[in-house]
């Protein structure tokens, strides 16, 4: 009798790590979610612990889904992360400092404008598909040297989150091309390869990874790491990717003209393409498979601040009571616009200095109008987000949503009441962790490339009313910032340098 196979895939994420044990034909068999937290030590930065959340995360994952495979086999790993983010590590690949993480942290930003001026902008945006921001790699690597040199003197390796435990599983150093992606300015988008030039201006002596595709299997689990993880030596393990295109990989965006949006802590659109296509407010990147290319982009929050919000209000509230409260609003939250740039803004802004800001406040509004308003933000930023994939001559012809923040249908439903975007609805939304079960898969060659697990159960579509109703709010969203951008910088400023 032949053993039943199972796959497992990881995904490291903001708030929380997601696992998910399946059979082949993509039967969730069992889910585990680890609860982390992010730390902030100071304004502008963002860091999470690699082996202290990333590793032990990972771990707990195990501890609870492997038991669940008795009586079959595990036949692929895939993993995925929260990105772009660093983790230098020494010659043991043991971290040195906690990962800066993606552009909620914005330390690096006179260093990205010093390379920017070094190299140029169009020619970083000719060969990395987009100018470096807040959060491009080149960035980091020059702030560790200037401000923590006693770390970059010690540092051989560097990780992002997928590439960490793929090294902890197996012990391959390498990168995924589509992470490479957003290591600004030391990726040619066009060619799939590293610049020896600027990576050998910028990381003089530090070997960068071998490029690998997310699906490519890149070892099998080591001895050390089976008694860890309870995992079986040897078992194939996938190179596995940024979460966003591990949560569009779940849905099967992977051809062009097909778009998924990501609600998560922070909100992802992410539309595959068939050729390279430079553009400035956009992450232009490889794809999932070779011959595929995307555009992407990330709001600096979205579902963070949901939780802002929540925790704010105290322990009398929950998402349920205030979804039901902000059902009860009409569009335009009575006259409130919310800036979301809570922690800066990614595309298409570039501005890591952008602040939030509540318009039109007064004494009739209550924590339904907040709740919606903030909802109502992210969604104007999903329309300046497209605009700016429109004026490059792309547009979505299939539109998936995605992740904890579908739940209910309140939020895309305002998304595609601003957009006029129509989206379908998967029953499946475990999210990055299902699509790192489908790469291994593929990996291990178990399952076809165009493996299809998305059941589709809904279609949110756009209410005519309520999009013309959004118009007006909308216009006042985009000329608020203008507006109001110098004030968000000096407001930056001040807190940067700190009280007194």
């Amino acid at each position: 009798m032949t053993k039943q196979q199972y796959l497992l895939g990881c995904d490291i994420g903001t708030g929380s790590s997601k696992g998910a044990l399946t059979t082949l034909d993509g039967t969730v068999v069992a889910l585990s979610e680890q609860i982390h937290h992010l730390s902030l030590p100071r304004p502008g930065w963002a860091e999470m612990d690699a082996e202290g959340v990333w590793w032990a995360d990972f771990l707990a994952i195990c501890a609870d889904l492997v038991p669940h495979a008795e009586g079959g086999t595990i036949a692929a790993v895939g993993v995925s992360g929260i990105g772009p983010c660093i983790v230098p590590a020494d010659s043991a690949g043991q971290p040195l400092r906690p990962a800066i993480l993606y552009g909620i942290d914005t330390r690096s930003t006179a260093e990205t404008a010093e390379i920017m001026e070094r190299y140029g902008e169009d020619r970083i945006t000719a060969v990395g598909g987009n100018p470096m921001n807040a959060q491009s790699i080149g960035g980091r690597m020059l702030w560790l040297q200037r401000n923590e040199p006693q770390v970059w003197e010690r540092t051989r390796y560097w990780f992002m989150a997928s590439s960490y435990l793929g090294y902890r599983l197996t012990g391959a150093y390498v990168l995924d091309h589509v992470s490479a992606s957003y290591s600004e300015p030391l990726y040619d988008v066009a060619n799939g390869r590293w610049v020896e030039e600027w990576c050998t201006d910028l990381a003089p002596e530090l070997r960068m990874p071998e490029l690998v595709w997310p699906a490519q299997a890149i070892g099998g689990v080591t001895p050390t790491a089976a008694l860890q993880t309870g995992l079986p030596v040897g078992v194939p393990v996938v190179a596995g990717t940024i979460d966003a295109f591990a949560d569009a990989m779940s849905v099967g965006v992977r051809h062009p003209g097909e778009a998924v949006l990501i609600y998560g802590s922070t909100m992802t659109v992410v539309q595959v393409t068939d050729t390279f296509r430079p553009c400035r407010p956009l992450w232009v990147n490889a794809h999932l498979f070779p011959g595929t290319y995307n555009q992407a982009a990330g709001t600096a929050t979205s579902g963070s601040l949901t939780k802002w919000l929540r925790d704010l209000i105290g322990t009398d509230a929950d998402f349920g009571s205030l979804t039901t409260a902000a059902r009860a609003v009409p569009p335009g939250s009575n006259g409130l616009v919310a800036l979301p740039y809570f922690a800066g803004e990614r595309s298409p802004l570039l501005d890591p200095d952008a602040r939030g800001v509540l318009l039109g406040l007064t004494l009739d509004h209550g924590r339904g109008h907040l709740y919606r308003a903030l909802l109502e933000a992210t969604a104007y930023g999903v329309a300046h987000i497209l605009e700016a994939m429109r004026e490059t001559g792309t547009s979505a012809q299939r539109a998936f949503a995605v992740g904890g923040g579908i739940t209910g249908g309140l939020w895309p439903q305002i998304v595609s009441d601003v957009t006029g975007l129509t989206q379908e609805i998967t029953e499946q939304s475990v999210g990055a962790c299902y699509g790192d079960a489908m790469l291994a898969g593929v990996g291990a060659g178990l399952i076809a490339e165009d493996a299809d697990w998305a059941t589709r159960t809904g279609v949110v579509e756009p209410n005519p009313a309520a999009q013309e109703a959004y118009q007006p709010y909308y216009r006042t969203f985009r000329e608020l910032h203008r507006a109001t951008a110098g004030l968000q910088h000096r407001m930056a400023d001040l807190q940067r340098r700190g009280p007194g």
